[in-house]
């Protein structure tokens, strides 16, 4: 996941801007978060582990002071949890110094790595970001011409902010896997991973920064290139329609909360159920639970209270309450008891949440739990920027959905086809990456592909 930002306004405040831009993309990562900005070509970056509010305070904001800033929240996919994997990163090389945020997961990173090694080029953080930010700080063209080069020899999927030389740059990969947006700040330019981003900032959306696009902002302000050809139109990820994107968020032009409320609808067509009330797991499950109800009739209830306040955390519990799991974060409502009911999620990946939860259902009274998921089951390894790279951790690779459901602990279990989330999208099939569905990937992938790869081996 990871959401970035980019922001040149030389008369504001760009820091500010970007630390409340980061609220808006928080759900795209929490493990750590950081700013940099560029005063007059001079770089300044700060990034820390944890959440954007534990990050910053009012005093290190101050501190960043520039006519231009990148921002970054962090979701790791390459490199361990660790302060320096955080980003911005910022790369000192022989060409430029360069401050760089990215979302996405490069395929060919121990093929540059050691490339970069054998030029002398001395790589201090175990992520693929790193990669990226050292091929343009020491390549030699102009700054343009370089981030070009750099994103010729890149595979996978990125969606890219740097600072270099007093400009912003943006660029995404050929596929456009990852989403990137531009805003415009009465007149200043903003580069967002979702348009939430730009509504919290009061920006107007200008468009999508196109597969394999390269946007630079400087002072004459924006212009555009193709950095290299894009393939085929792209293929956004569709879990960022399904999960990732936040639901007030619009990509390729269609609101998110719409879609997922289709999702709702079109899954109560194709798996109805005859059954008392209707519970999403939150918040995530919501719009598809909503849709489902509304469509089938069923009276919709919360019936699963989230503790909000949970999110990741650093401090594990001990045994006597790790023994609770789940209840950490949800709790069920007593008016579940003696009830038919329908749980409405997203997507299943590992299957131990919806266990549990089911679980707690039946021990909370309900007499009958039906599990319904707005997406299809997912089959297949992600290789750009979801954690969950290999088979084994999914629950629905290799099993029938009767095999599922009895895992799961259901009383039936049922998953939205591939054509009616399609249809919910309001997008063609071919506008998408959909890999972990179907096994089709948009590009050559490796067998195996782990997160902590790079790490040294005692603290894998």
């Amino acid at each position: 996941m990871c959401g970035v930002l980019g922001i040149r306004a030389p008369e504001r405040d760009v820091a500010r801007l970007a630390y409340f831009g980061l609220f808006a993309l928080q759900h795209r990562g929490q493990e750590s978060a950081g700013i940099a900005v560029s005063d007059d070509g001079h770089l300044t970056a700060l990034r820390d582990m944890g959440l954007v509010t534990q990050v910053f305070s009012e005093d290190k904001l101050r501190g960043l002071q520039g006519d231009a800033a990148i921002a970054h929240c962090r979701y790791s996919t390459t490199g361990g949890v660790h302060w320096q994997n955080a980003q911005p990163l910022v790369q000192h090389g022989t060409a430029r110094t360069v401050a760089l945020g990215h979302n996405g997961n490069l395929l060919n990173t121990a093929e540059l790595r050691g490339e970069l090694h054998g030029r002398g080029v001395k790589l201090r953080t175990t992520s693929d970001t790193e990669v990226i930010a050292a091929l343009v700080a020491n390549d030699e063209r102009p700054l343009d011409e370089a981030v070009a080069a750099t994103m010729a020899r890149l595979e996978g999927a990125y969606t890219i902010v740097l600072l270099a030389e007093g400009k912003l740059v943006g660029f995404r990969d050929p596929e456009g896997i990852r989403p990137l947006s531009i805003g415009s700040l009465d007149g200043d330019p903003v580069l967002v991973s979702e348009t939430c981003a730009l509504d919290l900032l009061g920006a107007d959306f200008v468009r999508d920064v196109e597969p394999g696009e390269l946007v630079v902002v400087d002072e004459d302000g924006l212009r555009s290139a193709q950095g290299v050809p894009a393939h085929d139109g792209g293929s956004l990820c569709i879990f960022e329609f399904i999960y990732f994107g936040r639901p007030d968020s619009k990509l390729r032009g269609v609101e998110l909360h719409g879609a997922r409320v289709r999702m709702g609808e079109q899954l109560a067509g194709e798996a109805p159920v005859e059954a008392d009330l209707v519970l999403p797991i939150p918040d995530s499950g919501t719009p598809a639970a909503i849709g489902f109800a509304r469509a089938s009739g069923i009276p919709f209830n919360e019936g699963l209270i989230k503790n909000r306040y949970v999110g990741r955390t650093f401090i594990q519990p001990d045994q006597a309450l790790r023994e609770h799991g789940i209840k950490t974060k949800f709790n069920p409502l007593a008016e579940v008891a003696g009830k038919r009911v329908v749980v409405v999620d997203d997507s299943i990946v590992r299957g131990s949440t919806t266990r549990q939860i089911v679980a707690m259902l039946f021990e909370e009274g309900a007499t009958e739990v039906h599990v319904r998921v707005s997406s299809p089951p997912i089959v297949s390894p992600c290789y750009y920027g979801i954690d969950m790279a290999t088979e084994a951790e999914l629950i629905a690779s290799g099993r029938s959905v009767e095999e599922v459901r009895a895992a799961i602990g259901a009383t039936s279990l049922a998953y939205l086809s591939l054509d009616g989330l399609q249809a919910a999208t309001r997008r063609p099939e071919d506008a998408f990456c959909r890999a972990c569905l179907t096994r089709r990937y948009p590009t050559p992938v490796p067998l195996r592909l782990e997160k902590n790869r790079f790490e040294p081996a005692a603290t894998r």
